[in-house]
């Protein structure tokens, strides 16, 4: 026993909690600046926290055998400075499917850019968590389309948030889908341009290239990895950006154009053999692309029915590209925008259900778009 209580002490002083330990722990007389981080190397995991001890930033870190994983459980603060969530790692990840039926309901938001806050209200007025950080939408489908990184200051709140959550949906007989956007990709591939100055610090406090923290070798790098750009769910074709006139012409399934952008996800040289692969990461690729919302949209009426037969879906939803305060239906309905300015207080999600449109406000009003 004595050997038992040994081997435990180590990752209680890391900041890993026990099964049954209340997630809203309070904090001791240090706050958590930023973590976890969680890497692996020489057979190992590293779990890494950088903690605030009165204005002193301290890289507080503890490693295990790779084979102890599943012993693992994290602490994740959150806007509250009173509360944390836990986070327990995944026994295996895999490549999400691309194409989804039979959903009941659906919850859609996009464009969240490292503000914790907003996103745990939206989830909170939508019925999706509780104050706990449970999934409390049964059923039900979350779907984020993009750009949950980049230029706030709790981007690792939020990436954990959604990493949860997802085995919580999944007991329920719900899903989480987490389709990437520009930001992300660029994360991975070194375009730090929007990247918040506090994980540069923790780059350089924890001795890594910021790369690294999202690279192959860490859980946040390899679960990014699993993400689609594009999924069809029910009748409606999920993608951060658009589909451009050059990918509709190319004919590809949803399924085969995820397959193909996947493995360059981390490339920063963007030296491709296949052509077709320039087009997907320029501005007219599907998660770059802002042609549906240019100053005469009526140009891409054409792009939008052809995207809707090819695909077979009836709806086209996206983020990417603020066009006003509210989530907006354009193209007689056919494109729904979800990108709002959430750090400007006009947050909002969108509700599917039972053949219907909702706006949904942080309060929990609702207000129906179509």
């Amino acid at each position: 026993m004595k050997t038992i209580i040994q081997a435990f002490i180590p990752l209680m002083l890391a900041g890993f909690v026990l099964p049954g330990e209340d997630c809203s722990t309070s904090r001791p007389h240090t706050t958590r600046h930023d973590g976890p981080y969680v890497l692996y190397k020489d057979n190992k995991v590293f779990v890494k926290y950088i903690n605030d001890d009165h204005g002193v930033k301290k890289v507080q870190a503890d490693s295990l055998p790779l084979a102890q994983k599943a012993a693992l459980t994290l602490q994740v603060a959150t806007d509250d400075p009173a509360k944390m969530f836990i986070v327990k790692l995944k026994s295996e990840l895999s490549i999400e499917k691309t194409d989804y039926s039979g959903a009941s309901k659906l919850y859609i938001l996009s464009d969240i850019d490292g503000n914790f806050s907003a996103f745990k209200k939206l989830l909170l007025a939508g019925g999706i968590i509780d104050a706990g950080f449970n999934w409390t939408f049964g059923n039900g489908h979350l779907v984020l389309t993009g750009d949950f990184v980049d230029r706030g200051s709790q981007v690792n709140e939020v990436l954990w948030l959604i990493y949860s959550l997802e085995d919580k949906a999944k007991a329920a007989g719900g899903y989480v889908h987490y389709i990437l956007g520009n930001h992300e990709i660029m994360n991975m591939n070194g375009d730090l341009r929007y990247v918040h100055p506090k994980y540069m610090e923790s780059a350089g406090l924890l001795n890594e290239g910021f790369t690294s923290l999202y690279g192959e070798n860490s859980e946040l790098g390899r679960w990014l990895r699993t993400k689609n750009v594009m999924e069809k769910i029910n009748d409606i074709l999920f993608v951060h950006g658009g589909i451009s006139a050059p990918v509709n012409r190319k004919e590809f399934s949803a399924s085969k154009l995820n397959k193909l952008v996947r493995p360059h996800y981390a490339d920063s040289l963007m030296e491709f053999k296949d052509p077709f692969l320039d087009t997907l990461y320029s501005d007219l690729g599907p998660f770059w692309y802002r042609g549906y919302y240019k100053t005469n949209p009526s140009s891409e009426a054409g792009t939008v029915d052809s995207t809707l037969r090819f695909y077979r879906v009836k709806k086209i939803a996206t983020g990417h590209t603020v066009i006003a305060d509210t989530i907006s239906a354009v193209f007689d309905g056919k494109v729904i925008n979800t990108d709002v300015h959430h750090v400007k207080g006009h947050s909002e999600a969108l509700l599917v259900e039972d053949g219907k449109y909702y706006r949904v406000l942080p309060s929990g009003e609702t207000k129906q778009l179509m």
